[in-house]
């Protein structure tokens, strides 16, 4: 079918050339053959418009024949107005429509117009009504904002229900003390109300909040009362809250504070007793008063539950004033912990002072007064100030008198009881008591800060006498053993000294005498060797030598010099033979060493001026060199050897 209008236009351009040559060229010259042949000559798939049209002519020209190619211009104009027809009576459709629209709208119009009459009739009637609801709104807004202001003035300085029901109870729970705050806070903040004129107001408010206040510090006062006297008391989370609340209250504070040191007196003085007189729970530990019998121990055992007890009376005041103010608080625990201590002085007075009467001993008596002195340094830390540090003190006192008494006496004894020295010339038994009475009186000990003090008042006490006597029995004695005992007696002071610190200045004093002592020893023994090697008369003649030469003086000549060369020989092969008896006596061995050193020194001393002597030609000793072969230095080597 899409073929048929081609082969029609096909059909008419190839007629005429079936005629003659001139018809060709009438043909040529012809427009519409021209444009025929122009239409032929296109290529008909480029034009998709002319494919479009042909498609639609394929629609109702059903068959190719000279008849319809004939009736194509009718069929495209019935065609033509079959389609105008049909769009007429389309459109005659929508013109009704639109009419019906029309009407419609002009309908609607008339109703709008009347509703807007009526609208505006309706509102020149509701005018009055429109501005009484204006200013009905414009009164509510007005109420509303006294409302929210009335509301954050009752909010701003007003108690809650429920905080004044937690101010009102009858026992203080964790919610009073923000409502008490709260209270206080508004009592402060009506200083802004009497600033911005509300003055009868804010003395209302006042007023209000001080009666509130005060009943609210009456019931925490007794109810803090009550809670002090009973046993627990410090597991109490309010007490200590209330306790700081009440600091507001200077007055109050002191009664509950003083109400809680009373109970605490009771308790900690019958805790004391109880563990003296009944021990601890099941009998363990024991009574203290069982060990009445061992003084040292007696007066530890109670020091020592002081010093256990008296940091948990600390640690309860801390707690009870843990909420308190820090710059305050300081000062009332120590005040109080003062308080609650004192109930323990008596009876730890009356038995102290019991044991101290008791004469137990200087020994013990000064380790129960280093005993005291160390506790009350130990306590003092815990309770600063007080009742307790002074008995304390004065206790410690009391036992220091006591022990330098007893020591006095007791030395006073030993002393009378110094024997002259038996033939070992080694110190007396009594002196060696008084010894290890000292030692056992300096390992009494005591506190850092007074140590020194006590070690030198108790060497005091017994190094005098005792020296006194020491010196008044060696009186009697010959020189050498005078000597050798003294050195004895010293130096076992002066080893018993050296163990102890502060003894410096009797160390040295002991020291000097030593030195003394060994110097005279040193003497008696290089007179013995001297003598004993025949250089009496040589030193005697060295010291002054006469005029003239010196080996023509008598005791002076070569034959004496000989001589005195062969007892040196005989002392450098024994040296021991010419020691005194009493230097093997002395107890130190370095004593011994020293004075034996020091004696041939003086030997030394002497043979080198006679060397020098017998070597000056002026002297006219023949043959020096033979005579004195041994040089000083030479002699001095074999004899320290």
């Amino acid at each position: 079918m899409s073929e048929l209008p081609v082969t029609l236009f096909q059909t008419s351009v190839m007629a005429p050339a079936q005629g003659d040559g001139d018809q060709n060229e009438k043909a040529v010259a012809n427009p519409l053959s021209n444009k025929i042949q122009k239409i032929l000559g296109k290529q008909l798939e480029d034009d998709k418009e002319l494919l479009e049209a042909l498609k639609d002519v394929s629609s109702f020209v059903k068959e190719n024949t000279l008849l319809s190619r004939r009736n194509l211009r009718g069929a495209i104009e019935r065609r033509s107005l079959a389609v105008n027809s049909e769009f007429l009576a389309s459109f005659g459709r929508v013109r009704d429509s639109l009419a019906a629209v029309h009407a419609d709208v002009s309908g609607m119009a008339a109703d709008c117009g009347r509703l807007a009459a009526r609208l505006a009739a309706t509102r020149r009637q509701a005018r009055s009504l429109l501005d009484e609801t204006a200013q009905l709104r414009a009164e509510a807004t007005r109420l509303g904002g006294q409302r929210r202001l009335l509301s954050a003035f009752t909010a701003a300085f007003q108690l809650t229900p429920a905080e004044l029901a937690a101010l009102r109870a009858p026992e203080v729970t964790p919610a009073f003390f923000p409502a008490l705050e709260r209270a206080a806070r508004i009592h402060g903040d009506v200083q802004l109300l009497l600033q911005s004129g509300h003055q009868q107001t804010a003395l209302e408010v006042m007023e209000q909040m001080s009666i509130y206040q005060e009943g609210a510090y009456e019931r925490l006062y007794k109810w803090a009362q009550s809670c002090v006297r009973s046993s627990d008391a410090d597991s109490n989370i309010c007490l200590a809250k209330a306790i700081a609340c009440l600091q507001d209250r200077p007055v109050l504070f002191q009664y509950v504070m003083d109400e809680y040191c009373a109970v605490r007196r009771q308790l900690l003085v019958r805790a004391f007793i109880d563990a003296l007189t009944a021990g601890g729970r099941g009998g363990t530990p024991r009574p203290i008063e069982l060990h009445a019998h061992d003084p040292l121990r007696y007066v530890g055992d109670m020091l020592a539950w002081l010093h256990q007890a008296t940091p948990s009376e600390r640690e309860a005041l801390q707690s009870l004033l843990r909420d308190c103010r820090p710059a305050e608080t300081p000062t009332r625990i120590d005040t109080a912990l003062a308080s609650v201590c004192e109930a323990v002085c008596r009876p730890l007075r009356a038995r102290l002072e019991q044991v101290l009467l008791g004469s137990p001993g200087a020994v013990v008596l000064h380790k129960v007064s280093g005993l005291i002195q160390f506790y009350r340094s130990t306590i003092g830390q815990v309770v600063l100030d007080g009742p307790l540090p002074a008995t304390l003190d004065e206790l410690q006192a009391l036992s220091q008198r006591a022990a330098l008494q007893a020591l006095q006496a007791q030395a006073a004894r030993l002393c009378e009881r110094v024997t002259p020295p038996a033939a070992d010339l080694a110190p007396a038994p009594a002196v060696l008591s008084a010894l290890s009475l000292l030692r056992e009186a300096l390992d009494g000990g005591g506190v850092v800060e007074s140590r020194r003090a006590q070690v030198e008042q108790t060497a005091a006490c017994l190094l005098e006498p005792l020296m006194a006597a020491v010196l008044e029995s060696a009186a009697a004695l010959p020189a050498r053993d005078c000597a050798v005992y003294l050195l004895n007696c010293l130096y076992r002071l002066h080893s018993t000294l050296s163990l102890y610190e502060y003894m410096e200045p009797r160390l040295e004093s002991l020291q000097a005498q030593l030195d003394a002592q060994l110097e005279a020893l040193t003497s008696e023994q290089a007179s013995s060797v001297v003598q004993s090697l025949g250089l009496t008369h040589i030193y005697a003649g060295l010291q002054s030598p006469p005029p003239g030469p010196l080996s023509q003086q008598p005791g002076l000549g070569e034959a004496a010099v000989g001589q005195f060369l062969q007892r040196l020989d005989v002392f450098l092969a024994s040296p021991d033979m010419l020691t005194l008896p009493q230097l093997r006596l002395l107890a130190s061995s370095a004593h011994r060493l020293t004075v034996q050193r020091r004696s041939a020194e003086v030997v030394g001393v002497i043979y080198e001026k006679l060397y020098t002597a017998v070597h000056e030609p002026s002297n006219g000793y023949a043959e020096p060199d033979k005579l004195m072969p041994r040089t000083p230095d030479q002699l001095k080597a074999l004899l320290v050897v």
